[in-house]
């Protein structure tokens, strides 16, 4: 399994415009949840200009068919997303073995 990151650029208006788009994302967001796919998602604040959803998937693809399924894509709410290949290497799944463990 690989860890990815999904970065999405909002409109301007985000917040106002995502509320009728909102339950069908988040249906959707939590379908990837239960399988096990998606671990972390949300907006980004201060401003609320990008969102991040980090996954564990077999390959990108996942991602890539999350992403355009997504109503807030489909309806323009999102104006550019990036799927990028992530490589933990702190955590209970890290990467590199040898990196487990926290330094002395």
């Amino acid at each position: 399994m690989n860890y990815y990151a999904l970065f999405y650029h909002v409109v301007e208006d985000f917040v106002s415009r995502r509320t009728i788009f909102r339950p069908e994302h988040l249906r959707l967001a939590w379908e990837a949840y239960r399988r096990g796919k998606l671990l972390l998602a949300g907006a980004l604040t201060e401003p609320p200009d990008r969102a991040l959803l980090v996954f564990r998937a077999p390959e990108r693809s996942v991602v890539e068919d999350f992403a355009r399924n997504d109503p807030y894509v489909i309806h323009g709410l999102v104006t550019r997303w990036e799927v990028r290949s992530w490589a933990v290497v702190i955590g209970p799944e890290a990467a590199d073995a040898g990196l487990r463990e926290a330094p002395p």
